[in-house]
């Protein structure tokens, strides 16, 4: 629907321009209907959020994305370690998201194995400073054994991290 307003203009001397709106009586009705449903719009966010844990056996990416979860799991060997980064990129674009799109990552920060502790999050840090999607360090040992226990779909943690106070952007590993 288009909606027009008509413009009525002034300009002579000393420089000064003058701007009227007048809107014909017949589209009045339709402004104010117009007018009336953009108040009641509502803008629902759609929250994705990247967890990456590559301190156990397997490198487990998880995207969590308002009611669906995706996962990935790949073997925590030296050659993953190396193309960890690869392993991402492609599980995104799997699940068609971008990084664009991320709007908060987790990842573990141990205790756990040393090099998937410090390539994933050197590859977060990474992330952050090019695209600035915040990022939260956590440790299983930051929660009680029940809320673990709450953890086996990882829905959960983002939950779990603001509940003890996950500080986001904050690098504490714990080898």
């Amino acid at each position: 629907m288009s909606i027009f307003i008509f413009v009525e203009g002034y300009l002579f001397s000393s420089n000064l321009w003058y701007i009227r709106e007048s809107v014909p009586s017949s589209l009045l009705k339709y402004l104010l209907f117009f007018s009336s449903a953009i108040e009641f719009t509502i803008n629902i966010k759609k929250m994705k959020r990247l967890i990456i844990d590559a301190t156990g056996e397997n490198i487990l990416l998880i995207i969590i994305s308002n009611k669906n979860i995706y996962t990935s799991s790949k073997e925590n060997s030296k050659s993953n370690f190396d193309k960890i980064t690869i392993l991402i990129n492609n599980f995104l674009k799997k699940n068609k998201i971008s990084l664009d799109q991320l709007n908060e990552i987790y990842v573990n920060r141990g205790p756990g194995s040393f090099a998937g502790i410090r390539n994933s999050l050197s590859i977060v840090k990474g992330i952050h400073l090019v695209k600035n999607i915040d990022y939260f360090c956590f440790s299983f040992s930051d929660f009680t054994k029940e809320n673990i226990k709450k953890l086996n779909n990882w829905k959960n943690l983002p939950n779990l991290c603001r509940k003890y106070k996950i500080k986001k952007n904050l690098i504490n590993p714990l080898y």
